[in-house]
């Protein structure tokens, strides 16, 4: 067995995705490239709920989906150091 790189879920090894979405979805995730300007921008002197109008206005910008931006650059502040890891912020 073999696990769809977008949702983990279990798949035969014949596949490579679980979903044509899973795939698009897989695919439009590594194409977002975030700028670290932008990154500094949002985390450091936005406040959330113009952050929130930002990261929309960046993914309609690009034609991103938003969700998967948001998850992007969640990772990439963790990446960046402008957040905690889950496991630090639980402790």
């Amino acid at each position: 067995m073999s696990h769809c790189p977008f949702c983990k879920k279990k798949i035969a090894m014949s596949k490579a995705f679980c979903s044509r979405n899973c795939k698009e979805n897989y695919f439009q995730l590594i194409a977002i490239q975030i700028p670290k300007l932008f990154m500094k921008r949002i985390n450091t002197f936005c406040s959330e709920e113009e952050r929130e109008t930002e990261i929309e206005k960046f993914a309609y910008r690009h034609k991103w989906r938003i969700d998967l931006l948001k998850n992007k650059i969640e990772e990439e502040s963790i990446k960046l150091g402008y957040k905690e890891t889950k496991k630090n912020e639980e402790e």
